[in-house]
């Protein structure tokens, strides 16, 4: 077996697993607000889509996509940041889900020769770290905490660090605290990408969630176009119908940028197998092309957070985040006891935050925290308050 497979830490949900096996909860319904996997209502019209092209199956896809759907990708990508225009033949690549996207572009880019280094918010998508490991890299964590916004402090990594890099993961908006990233900062990043020879991934699977209609969060390309990078040179960034469209089972989405990465990628997936089936992707090209479903989305996630905040109350510390669909709050006592106590009294699900993190020499920035995924149903979600409401009172 390969080595470095052994470098790989227990998914945060395996240790969730682990942290209740001890543990009966009540006879009550559970609710579960442990894991970022939307419900909300797929679109009808996708999948009627879907449907209609299943006889697809008899024919096997391109990894390149449809021509129609790498059109849909790059238009709808154009518009939604403002960009001059995507090349849907050379800059923009379908991809099966952005999780085995993000995944694979560091088995890409990554150069086994040069002792390469990656850099990872913190906490962060545990599939950042499993890329960079399995690709022979070492891992650098950068703390997103309170303090800094949420955001790490890029302006305190060393030169040198910065020269070691080749792959710097970002994710905005942020998971698990939904900090967006400002322009400002993105494009301080790209120029130093550009300085020091290193790949900027972007995972923006939460650009379509937020709570001020006016004003979006901003992209990396964007952030290129910015600085007078047409080219979106360095720059990658990966986008998903699944929390956009309430699709996750699609798995669909795709990568931008970079006309030479986007190359390199295309001739790695090749040998990968890892083609979209093409009723996929033609149920992909109907959901890029609308924006009526994605606007309802939106405002079911703020029906959420508007009920669920009041509900707590200040029984909670907990700051409304301007895009995602997490709340991130500090906890009372420890967040793995916390976590069990919900459990154990409400059968209610809630993930440590330590679970997202690693310690660095400041410590673990999830610890004392814990990651409240408002994907259920409203009702369940004002229930899960009420379940924290009683659980902090009882705390005293």
């Amino acid at each position: 077996m390969n080595p470095e497979l052994d470098l790989l830490q227990p998914y945060p949900f395996e240790r969730l697993r682990a942290l209740f096996a001890d543990l009966e909860p009540p006879a009550a319904p559970a609710i579960n607000l442990g894991i970022g996997e939307p419900q909300h209502a797929a679109p009808e019209f996708v999948l009627q889509v879907l449907a209609q092209e299943l006889p697809g199956l008899a024919r096997y896809p391109a990894t390149r996509g449809i021509p129609e759907l790498r059109n849909a990708m790059a238009s709808w990508l154009a518009t939604r940041f403002g960009l001059p225009g995507v090349d849907p033949e050379r800059e923009i690549l379908p991809v099966a889900g952005t999780r085995e996207g993000l995944f694979a572009i560091a088995q890409a880019v990554i150069d086994r020769s040069r002792d390469p280094l990656v850099l990872c918010p913190n906490p962060f998508y545990q599939i950042y770290e499993g890329a960079a490991l399995l690709a022979g890299a070492e891992i650098e964590f950068l703390d997103c905490r309170e303090e800094s916004g949420f955001i790490p402090d890029y302006a305190s990594v060393p030169a040198e660090t910065w020269q070691r890099c080749q792959l710097l993961y970002l994710c905005n908006p942020g998971n698990p605290s939904g900090a967006i990233t400002p322009l400002a900062t993105l494009k301080q990043l790209v120029a130093l990408a550009r300085e020091h020879d290193f790949v900027i991934v972007s995972d923006e699977c939460y650009s379509e969630i937020y709570s001020d209609e006016t004003t979006p969060p901003p992209g990396l390309l964007q952030a290129c176009v910015e600085a007078g990078l047409p080219g979106y040179d360095h720059c990658l960034v990966f986008h998903s119908l699944s929390k956009r469209s309430n699709l996750p089972g699609l798995r669909s989405g795709f990568v931008a940028g970079d006309a030479r990465l986007v190359d390199g990628f295309l001739r790695y997936r090749t040998y990968h197998g890892c083609a979209m089936p093409l009723h996929h992707q033609q149920a992909s090209v109907a959901a890029w092309s609308d924006e009526e479903h994605v606007r309802e989305n939106r405002a079911l996630y703020r029906q959420k957070f508007d009920a669920v905040c009041e509900r707590l109350g200040d029984a909670l510390d907990l700051t409304r985040p301007p895009a995602g669909f997490y709340l991130w709050p500090k906890t009372p006592i420890a967040d793995t006891e916390f976590a069990r106590r919900l459990y154990a009294a409400h059968h209610l699900t809630v993930l440590p935050g330590r679970f997202l993190g690693r310690d660095t020499a400041a410590g673990n920035p999830g610890e004392s925290r814990v990651r409240l995924a408002l994907v259920p149903p409203l009702e369940d979600c004002l229930r899960a308050a009420d379940c924290l409401r009683d659980t902090l009172t009882r705390l005293g």
